[in-house]
This record gives C-alpha cells, sequence and structure tokens, in this order.
C-alpha cells in the first residue's frame, strides 16, 4: 500500500511560492562574516516581540544570524558609528559580529524572527557592560 498525504487525491489549484528575502556573506553594514563559530552547530531561532517606542540594550553577537521581521518596523544602530538602518514587515536584515548595536521600535510593536548559527555553548547575545540581557 503506498503512503500518501490525506489531501492527495484533491486537485490543488495553487502552488508553493517561494521569495529568498536574503542572501550574504556580511552584515546589514558591510561587515564581512570571517567564520562560522568553532565547535558543535547549533542553530537557534527566536521570536522576538518588541513594544512601541522600545529600546533594546546595546549588545554584539559572537555568531552570524539574521532577523526576519513579521511586522512592524524596526531600525538597527550602530554605537561606534550611530550609523542606522531600518527594515518593514516582509524584509530580512544580516546582524553584526562582535559590533556594538541595538535595535528600537518608533510608533508600532515589531513582531521578529532571529535565526543564529552558534555552536553549543555559545552565546547569542552579550549584553555591553552595564547593559541588561537583549532577551
Amino acid at each position: 500500500m503506498k503512503d500518501h498525504h490525506p489531501d492527495e487525491s484533491k486537485a490543488s489549484v495553487a502552488s508553493p511560492q517561494s521569495e529568498q528575502v536574503l542572501q550574504s556573506g556580511e552584515a546589514w553594514n558591510g561587515q564581512p562574516y570571517p567564520r562560522y563559530p568553532d565547535g558543535k552547530p547549533q542553530i537557534t531561532v527566536i521570536r522576538m516581540s518588541l513594544p512601541a517606542h522600545h529600546t533594546l540594550p546595546w549588545h554584539t553577537h559572537p555568531v552570524p544570524n539574521a532577523a526576519y521581521l513579521l511586522a512592524g518596523s524596526l531600525t538597527i544602530e550602530d554605537k561606534e558609528t550611530g550609523e542606522t538602518h531600518k527594515i518593514t514587515a516582509g524584509q530580512a536584515l544580516n546582524e553584526t559580529i562582535d559590533s556594538a548595536h541595538r535595535g528600537y521600535t518608533t510608533d508600532e510593536p515589531a513582531e521578529l524572527v532571529i535565526f543564529y548559527a552558534g555552536a553549543e555553548g555559545e552565546a547569542l547575545s552579550v549584553p555591553l557592560p552595564g547593559e541588561a540581557s537583549e532577551f
């Protein structure tokens, strides 16, 4: 007997669609990614909700990661240069490695999914001295 999906016998009118939203070997500010971390690979996916008029603490990431914005808008600010980069719902952003930054919302909340390509036992986000943890 052949295994099949329960809806396989029904005619399908729609086809699956895909869209690449981001592919890059560098962060949003042009910083190249030097390498993936050493150790046993560990992928982490975090869904984060930020209220309107919220600012995350200054922090760095020791591993490559990318965020996809589901709703709202989010501005990323580089601590050293003051450079900012804004993304809106449906856009993605590669974050920097070992470079202090923070994200903030304005008049509307933001909902995002963040993908981290780390290693087992390695931190995903490191707050700057005196700052609270990002999550």
